[in-house]
């Protein structure tokens, strides 16, 4: 266990606070008055603490008044106006109300927004809203005072700071500082909705986004950490002083984090709709099935033994009542009493219950008696509903996760069709390498049950060169031993980042070239329109991936890139290595930028030492023209990205840039040459906390293992390997970084003297830890690992 856990004392279950008739939406701490509590059955609650057992809750106060369900809530501490405090509620309904506690009655109606009010804060007495309508509004003594459109999409929430300013946050994607109606920052990161903001003490503001992670800002708009590990929708965030973290997500999970990292996970029987911390540290959860719940580390408080045991069965009760197998509802299934009847033909398939598992048996009529299928992994009676995929229907439509960020995938396939054939069409018609061909085969075999087929050794994969299953074929005896097999080691083949939202990139630079336009001293730095234009003919030749073989670019439109990167200021040119990164996978637009390469190859050492001295003044010798300095211009990128001020949108596209280079066998020389410059340039992303970041390094690492393996460059494989290692050990990195270091070490020990070095550095325990995640494929990959450290 790492120190973090060590300290940290696991929430346990203190009391449920029952009453609500639908979903709760929304929590507000009051003090410690007590708790207020919205819902979807149209009621705000009022708890305050039992006199008779301190460690429950008792409903004192139900306001009605709102006539749709009630979402944000605030509190209103006591003072003349409102002696016991009042509650300010929005709702679905448009309206703001505000509710005095002493009598339970509303005293203020605020009319005025448009649609669903998804906000409400306090501001010096004034009550600031939020909503759907993409509006803020001030309100105070009840009257508008102000109202402004924030964003272009839904606001959904809205807090203030200590230090007196209003955040925002949009369906847009972004959070907005505001100082009065000034907006003094936006705050751009999150790929989805940001539904949930909180204040951080003396550090920042927290984001809950529907991407599924949580960030911390700094007001600055930098990012100081990102939280990721739910599976879903994060609907809420909050943090207590201790530096503790709740969020709440569609994933029906609560997660506790400390320091960036998820200490323990609570599970709910619904969604969870908001969490919020009481100040004594409890967390208070609303979740979709109606029920508050109030979770405590204070070991005198949990509920007692009765109340845990109750709640431990409704959710096991709840999960089993949502599996379904092959389309049916588990429960629905008959159990094993079914196969006691005899089928009507051979062949006739069953699904029938095994304790938690839907498995399926088939009438062998010559034996007379069910034989067991397996586990149904999707339907195989015919008789039920097939699946449909564009209008087709097929006896399986799996989904595909590739990996590498890339969307999930739909294959299709009959039963009565070659898993080759299938194969190949679909590798085609998704764009996809036909190096995958043999793990697609697998998989339609496996996950369709014919586990019966045997290797050929006589054949050889056309595409990878290696041996393939052949289903239906007698097997073969060979006369070679079989040396141990691996699942996913060697890597081969370069893997590389081929997605570009090419608007947005668009977007960016226009923006970024009016802002350089408004501004006096740096117009001279803006395109002219000629060259806007140009940049756009770049951007559709790219996009148009289907002609990269016929299509080509001129001279200009490369050097045109260059200048920017060398010319804008920093914190504007990540767009514009965007486009840089993609140009390096089109062909020609790579043999551009090599033969740019190869006239400077001859300068580079000299010229790195200049740049890593940062002695920027020596970058461009003369004579040697902007469009010849490509090599320069790459270094010259990567030291300003890595050199202070580090802006996390640079790196990244730097990384991505520099890995899509591996696609171009051309460049190895380059890349193998500035190897330790390259790593040691980028090494500070190894303790990113940006997933995006890690991922993108770990990706390069695993490409310089395909390269420096391939070269038999075993000083740099070495390099890599304690890169490699370095990633690996952090537990909470997200999957798919983990898995490619994992692959990097596991490729790089085929070679003996890795090997070693990797033993020296306890790759057993590395291994040991992945082969026993959750996790499939680091599962699999760890397996790997240890089998090779089995291996004299």
């Amino acid at each position: 266990m790492s120190s973090m856990e060590i300290d940290f004392k696991e929430y346990q279950l203190r009391c449920q606070l029952l009453g609500h008739e639908d979903d709760v939406r929304g929590i507000c701490v009051c003090g410690n008055e007590g708790i207020a509590t919205s819902s979807r059955d149209k009621t705000v609650r009022f708890w305050s603490l039992d006199d008779s057992d301190k460690r429950k809750y008792v409903s004192s106060k139900i306001l009605l008044g709102h006539s749709s369900f009630v979402g944000p809530l605030a509190w209103i501490s006591p003072d003349e106006q409102f002696p016991e405090g009042g509650i300010v509620s929005g709702g679905m309904d448009t309206m703001v109300f505000v509710w005095d506690l002493r009598t339970g009655e509303k005293v203020q109606s605020l009319k005025g927004h448009k649609l669903q009010v998804t906000g409400v804060a306090l501001d010096n007495g004034d009550i600031i809203s939020s909503s759907v309508d993409s509006t803020l509004k001030r309100w105070r003594n009840g009257q508008p005072v102000e109202s402004w459109e924030a964003h272009q999409s839904a606001i959904q929430a809205v807090i203030r700071l200590p230090s007196g300013e209003l955040v925002s946050g949009s369906t847009d994607s972004t959070l907005k500082l505001w100082r009065g109606k000034t907006c003094v920052h936006t705050f751009v990161g999150h790929t989805d909705t940001v539904r949930g903001l909180a204040v951080m003490p003396g550090l920042g503001v927290l984001s809950a986004s529907h991407d599924g992670s949580i960030r911390l800002w700094a007001q600055s708009g930098e990012v100081l950490m990102e939280m990721v590990g739910h599976t879903s929708i994060v609907y809420a965030v909050d943090s207590h002083v201790s530096g503790l973290i709740v969020s709440g997500s569609e994933d029906r999970f609560a997660k506790i984090w400390k320091d960036g990292v998820c200490v323990q996970s609570i599970e709910h029987p619904g969604c969870v709709w908001d969490a919020k911390f009481l100040e004594n540290g409890d967390i208070v959860t609303a979740c979709s099935d109606g029920v508050i719940r109030i979770w405590t580390v204070d070991v005198g408080n949990i509920a007692d033994p009765v109340e845990l045991e109750a709640y431990a069965s409704l959710l096991s009760q709840y999960k089993l009542s949502r599996k379904t197998v092959g389309g049916l509802k588990l429960e629905d299934l008959p159990g094993l009493e079914a196969l006691q009847h005899p089928g009507t033909s051979d062949g006739q398939t069953k699904i029938v219950r095994e304790g938690d598992n839907g498995v399926a048996y088939s009438w062998n009529l010559r034996e007379h008696k069910w034989d067991k299928i397996g586990e149904v992994v999707d339907g195989p009676d015919d008789s039920m509903t097939r699946s449909v995929l564009d209008g087709v229907q097929y006896d399986h439509v799996f989904d595909v996760d590739i990996g590498d960020g890339e969307p999930i995938r739909k294959l299709p396939y009959n039963r009565s069709d070659n898993p080759y054939d299938t194969a190949d069409k679909w590798l085609l018609k998704e764009n996809l390498p036909l190096s995958y061909r043999q793990q697609i085969v697998e998989f339609i075999l496996q996950n369709t049950g014919q586990k019966d087929f045997n290797i050929d050794p006589a054949f050889r994969d056309p595409f990878t060169g290696g041996n393939a299953y052949v289903p239906g074929q007698p097997s073969y005896a060979s006369g070679t031993s079989a040396k141990p097999t691996f699942k996913h080691i060697p890597k081969r083949g370069m893997l590389v980042f081929d997605a570009a939202q090419f608007d947005g990139i668009l977007k960016k630079i226009s923006e970024f070239n009016n802002t350089l336009l408004s501004d006096s001293e740096k117009k001279d730095l803006a395109m002219t329109e000629l060259e806007v234009s140009r940049l756009g003919a770049i951007v559709k030749i790219l996009k148009d991936t289907s002609h990269y073989h016929s299509s080509s670019f001129a001279d200009v439109d490369i050097s045109l890139l260059l200048k920017l990167l060398k010319s804008w200021p920093i914190a504007m040119i990540f767009p514009v290595i965007d486009i840089l990164r993609m140009i390096a996978l089109h062909p020609d637009g790579a043999s551009i930028l090599l033969r740019l390469v190869e006239v400077n190859e001859l300068l580079g050492p000299r010229f790195l030492i200049n740049l890593l001295a940062s002695e920027l003044s020596l970058m461009w010798p003369s004579g040697c023209s902007g469009l010849n300095s490509i090599l320069y211009v790459l270094m010259e990128m990567i030291v300003k990205v890595t050199t202070d001020p580090v802006l996390p949108a640079n790196l990244l596209t730097s990384i991505r840039a520099i890995t899509n280079l591996f696609k171009n066998s051309s460049y190895h020389g380059w890349l193998q040459k500035h190897r330790s410059e390259i790593l040691d340039a980028f090494s500070n992303c190894l303790a990113s906390p940006n997933k995006n970041l890690q991922l993108a390094f770990s990706t390069m690492i695993l490409n310089y293992t395909v390269l420096l393996t391939e070269k038999k460059d075993e000083e740099g494989q070495a390099h890599v390997l304690s890169a490699a290692l370095e990633i690996a050990e952090q537990e909470n990195l997200e999957v798919d970084s983990r898995f490619r270091a994992l692959v990097a070490i596991g490729s790089l020990m085929l070679e003996g003297r890795v090997k070693k070095i990797a033993m020296d550095f306890d790759v057993q325990n590395i291994a040991k830890v992945a082969k026993g995640s959750k996790e499939a494929k680091i599962a699999e990959i760890g397996a790997d690992i240890e089998l090779l450290t089995k291996q004299s």
